[in-house]
């Protein structure tokens, strides 16, 4: 099916509606009798059009219900006063009752009573078919609302992903470790980060043109990538600094991923091309998350950040954490 339909009222309401849908083929119609199995519906199956019997005073309630909710609010909701008159309804009447529709987030308002006199059989054929174009209507918006999100997320992940490493950028990672805080402090477990830096990557770019040097970036961000554990998390922080998120994981581990990795870069060159083997080497600061932290991780990532700069202040090609610098049982 291409599309879904909820109808939700009694069943002679559904009944009745069910011979005026156009297109059953490609509509996957769902029933509900009242505002509760409705509501589990829509919360499972997200349909794309919401089609409610509006002379059940729950009915309005169930139009509010999923529009103040953001997740289904963008659900074309139908309006249906289906109540039975002798005659046409009073234009005051009737434009109150839109106008409550709306109020609620009804896209869309129609009187169709189920039963009615040959007198204004003409004006129910008229709402009969307004009720059709209406469900087209809507179905044109919530095909539009679909396009607009996939759109969406190419663009959020362009704007989370670096172009040259193909690792989550310095935006990604700002917005990933407030994350991992807040579900390492819920559940009581540890959060480490090992921030990166490729040693002497000006020299090489010197030596060896931009190019060499992207290239460079571009291996050792696949090495890093391919020796983490399936839940660590590493971006490219900024030019040749890295940034690797390590959740439920503390100090004493850190360190020696962290060792582990500076060791899996300097022992193995970096083939550039046939004609150029690179050794890169690179130097590490870790930090593990302490009570006291900020929930962004700003000063998480500061201590990581002055270890670095420790770690290249005493040679590079090394790890400096909290046991190096003062005891590993207290980071």
């Amino acid at each position: 099916m291409d599309a879904s339909i909820l109808l939700v009222g009694s069943n002679d309401f559904q009944a009745s509606l069910l011979n005026l849908v156009p297109n059953r083929t490609t509509l996957a119609v769902e029933r509900a009798i009242d505002p509760s199995g409705a509501m589990q519906i829509i919360q499972a199956q997200q349909p794309d059009l919401l089609v409610i019997q509006a002379s059940r005073a729950e009915g309005l309630d169930l139009c509010r219900q999923v529009k103040t909710q953001n997740r289904i609010a963008w659900i074309y909701c139908i309006l249906i006063d289906d109540q039975s008159v002798d005659e046409l309804p009073d234009r005051d009447r009737e434009i109150k009752a839109r106008i409550e529709a709306l109020e609620v987030g009804a896209d869309a308002y129609l009187w169709l009573p189920l039963a009615y006199k040959p007198e204004i059989a003409h004006h129910f054929a008229i709402q009969s078919r307004w009720f059709q174009a209406q469900i087209q209507a809507g179905l044109r918006q919530v095909q539009n609302h679909r396009d607009l999100m996939r759109t969406n997320d190419v663009l959020s992940a362009i704007a989370l992903s670096d172009p040259l490493t193909e690792l989550n950028n310095r935006r990604a990672f700002e917005w990933e470790l407030p994350r991992q805080i807040h579900n390492a402090r819920t559940r009581n477990e540890p959060v480490s980060v090992i921030m990166l830096d490729v040693d002497f990557f000006k020299s090489i770019n010197d030596t060896y043109g931009h190019l060499v040097g992207d290239r460079a970036l571009q291996l050792f961000s696949a090495r890093l990538r391919h020796n983490l554990r399936f839940y660590d998390t590493p971006f490219r922080y900024g030019g040749e600094e890295f940034v690797v998120i390590l959740s439920d994981t503390g100090g004493r581990e850190t360190l020696m991923i962290a060792k582990r990795l500076c060791q899996l870069i300097s022992e193995q060159p970096f083939a550039i091309n046939d004609e150029l083997d690179l050794n890169v080497t690179v130097s590490a600061g870790i930090a593990t998350l302490k009570p006291g932290d900020d929930a962004k991780g700003t000063s998480l990532l500061q201590r990581a950040d002055d270890r670095l700069l420790q770690a290249k202040a005493q040679g590079r090609n090394r790890v400096v954490g909290q046991s190096t610098v003062e005891s590993e049982a207290e980071d």
